[in-house]
């Protein structure tokens, strides 16, 4: 997991609106539904509900590369001010151990701590 001291608070309110937008959108071009999703100023929280044969991995760098993509197009300082908007790592769990409703209750509260 990257440590917490490198993260850059970039994901300002015009660029969370914008990440916010950009993950809809792909979402919806592969055919996956948001459950739950937290912008906060350095990471994202996000609970998507995919069909099993589709690999997290895969979905969560598509979804890592599409927003990097467009967000650094977009926004030229987030290219001067970061090597990479998105760290290589990230955790993915499967509802089963855990509920939906507790994994919804966290991610929604990760903005109000």
């Amino acid at each position: 997991m990257t440590n917490p001291r490198y993260r850059r608070k970039v994901l300002t309110s015009k660029i969370a609106d914008d990440m916010h937008d950009l993950l809809h959108k792909k979402v919806e071009d592969l055919e996956v539904t948001i459950e739950a999703l937290e912008i906060m100023l350095d990471q994202v929280y996000l609970f998507v509900s995919a069909d099993p044969t589709d690999a997290p991995q895969c979905l969560a760098n598509q979804l890592k590369r599409f927003t990097m993509r467009i967000l650094r197009q977009k926004y030229p300082e987030l290219r001067y001010r970061l090597p990479s908007l998105w760290s290589r790592s990230y955790f993915i769990g499967l509802v089963g151990h855990v509920s939906e409703k507790t994994i919804k209750y966290y991610i929604e509260k990760q903005k109000r701590s």
